[in-house]
């Protein structure tokens, strides 16, 4: 009979090495970030020389492009927001069209009217050329993914929307709303809707999520008694109306007089 004694002693210090091994390669272990290299790759390859992968963008580049050259309607002159001091034909244009279209989902939502509407000078980031109107027109007129949202505001933060205007001296877009600017630099007469403007009355005013949210020191909006987001892209509103009209007409009353 093997007696096992002699090795009891040597199957222990075993199995301690075993358990002490698998404990320390099992615990986590920390690197510490030594050095970065990189180096720039220019992308000097052209279509003509990468047939394949020419092949395989120009069916969806044909696709967009053909969405995208889509007449919708057509315009006689030439829009941009350079010319004006108060208010420009497109800025007027496109506040008149997010006031409408938006009216009518807001009408269908909410069983109420929008009574005015406010954008920036700044987010018409392109001119409406004369002659034929496509969706490209109106991708390049409004890029951004901006939605079309409807704040209440009180009669003071109509105040707010007068006097910041005169502050800023651009032709902000503006339907819906009418004042004169005093020589003391203040708002007079101004007119809602064509009715005179009521302090104590909630207004519903169109605009943009971005300016909704304090954007181009809006703060005003911030003050809303209630924001309702249609969930309307304002490029959108502007492809819907193209489709609608057969010809684009730039509104030609004043919103805006100085004493």
């Amino acid at each position: 009979m093997v007696k096992l004694k002699k090795y009891n002693g040597f199957l222990k210090l075993f199995v301690i090495f075993l358990t002490l091994f698998f404990i320390f390669s099992c615990s986590p272990k920390n690197y510490n970030l030594t050095k970065i290299e990189g180096k720039q790759i220019p992308v000097t390859e052209k279509a003509a020389e990468t047939p394949e992968i020419e092949n395989f963008i120009k069916p969806y580049r044909d696709h967009i492009n053909q969405d995208l050259n889509n007449v919708l309607a057509f315009c006689p002159e030439t829009l941009d927001k350079s010319t004006g001091k108060w208010q420009t034909s497109i800025g007027s244009l496109l506040a008149d069209v997010c006031l409408q279209r938006g009216n009518t989902v807001f009408k269908t939502r909410e069983n109420k009217s929008i009574d005015l509407c406010l954008l920036n000078h700044g987010g018409i980031r392109a001119i409406l050329p004369k002659g034929n109107v496509t969706t490209r027109t109106a991708f390049e007129i409004m890029p951004f993914e901006n939605n079309l949202v409807v704040v209440a505001l009180k009669g003071e933060q109509i105040q707010d929307i007068a006097a910041y205007i005169i502050k800023e001296k651009k032709p902000q877009p503006l339907s819906g709303m009418t004042f004169t600017i005093t020589k003391e630099n203040t708002a007079k007469n101004i007119m809602i809707q064509g009715k005179p403007f009521d302090l104590n009355k909630i207004y519903y005013v169109a605009t943009n999520d971005y300016l909704a949210n304090g954007g181009d020191s809006m703060t005003f909006f911030a003050k809303g008694v209630q924001t309702f987001d249609l969930n309307y892209k304002l490029r959108n509103v502007l492809i819907d109306y193209f489709k609608e009209v057969d010809t684009v007409l730039a509104p030609k009353d004043i919103r805006i007089t100085e004493e």
